[in-house]
């Protein structure tokens, strides 16, 4: 039996979704080996993701150890990968997309976004934090980092009345007992790639080996829909650190993509949808469209505000 070493962070979550992961490759006659650590982004937690050159903070380790052979694959939340990699390197797999949306957790029952009094509610997400500002502005969003075990302890401590985080997490990790609102994909359209596991390897891995991965982990309606999200993101030139957004949907062969930038204040909001076949025209077809409305310049300032 072959074994696949499976790159993956150190957190529950993480490592969740690796041994998913293995239990995929199993179904291919494959053995696997879990080889965790801790990136930069597990290890900084005092400071907001864009403060800290979010681009590739929880992959680059995992990615050097892809170019040096030390792992077959590595495993990532799809959202936490930058919309270009380096060349040496590949995503050949998508997992079956999760429900994708972005939920608020707390104690109580009761406190949900459409609360008239304010709340302080917690979150990592500079894009969560527009949507909060933009639709809810009543509410003050404050900055949340650490996994969600860590997140939980801290809302139970009273650091915030709720938390904003995606569902896909949360079901993850047995949490939802705590979710007290399911918030429209509509209306807070999800981050590119969120919901999915991406699975990456590097160019030089052995053919046979990536075919077999493949073939155990790919699904390709939600490759399709992320690929399309990824080629939004890469023609955007946008990030993880920045409030963009962006969620492909497919139906009968087609996809259907919404997308936008978010001013950090929440009250600019460019949006665009478009269908198509293709994920990557589609993709560039939406972020062309979004650079005309002025995409780029709200992004250029932005950028300016984080300091990054």
């Amino acid at each position: 039996m072959k074994t696949i070493r499976i790159g993956t962070r150190n957190s529950a979550l993480a490592l969740w979704q690796a041994h998913h992961v293995g239990a995929l490759l199993a179904t291919q006659g494959l053995g696997y080996e879990i080889v965790a650590i801790t990136t930069k982004g597990d290890q900084i937690l005092d400071r907001s993701l864009s403060k800290i050159g979010s681009k590739g903070v929880f992959t680059e380790e995992l990615e050097a150890m892809l170019c040096a052979g030390e792992i077959d694959i590595a495993q990532h939340s799809a959202k936490d990968l930058p919309s270009h990699l380096p060349v040496e390197l590949e995503l050949i797999a998508f997992t079956e997309r999760e429900a994708a949306q972005d939920v608020v957790l707390s104690l109580d029952p009761a406190k949900t976004l459409a609360s008239s009094a304010p709340l302080r509610i917690g979150t990592s997400s500079t894009r969560r934090r527009a949507f909060l500002s933009h639709f809810y502005p009543q509410h003050t969003a404050v900055e949340m980092r650490g996994n969600l075990q860590t997140r939980l302890e801290k809302l139970k401590n009273g650091d915030c009345d709720a938390m904003l985080l995606a569902y896909a997490g949360v079901h993850r990790m047995e949490m939802e007992s705590y979710i007290t609102q399911h918030l429209s994909l509509v209306q807070f359209v999800p981050a590119v790639g969120q919901g999915s596991v991406a699975i990456q390897s590097a160019v030089s891995l052995d053919p046979s080996i990536k075919a077999v991965v493949r073939k155990a982990c790919n699904h390709p309606t939600t490759e399709a829909a992320l690929l399309a999200e990824r080629h939004l993101l890469a023609h955007l030139e946008g990030g993880c650190s920045v409030p963009v957004y962006g969620h492909a949907v497919v139906k009968d062969n087609q996809l259907t993509l919404h997308a936008g930038v978010l001013s950090l204040d929440g009250i600019e909001n460019i949006y665009h949808s478009a269908e198509g076949s293709d994920p990557a025209i589609l993709g560039k077809e939406v972020a062309m469209e979004l650079i005309h409305l002025g995409a780029h310049q709200l992004l250029r300032k932005i950028r300016q505000q984080l300091g990054s």
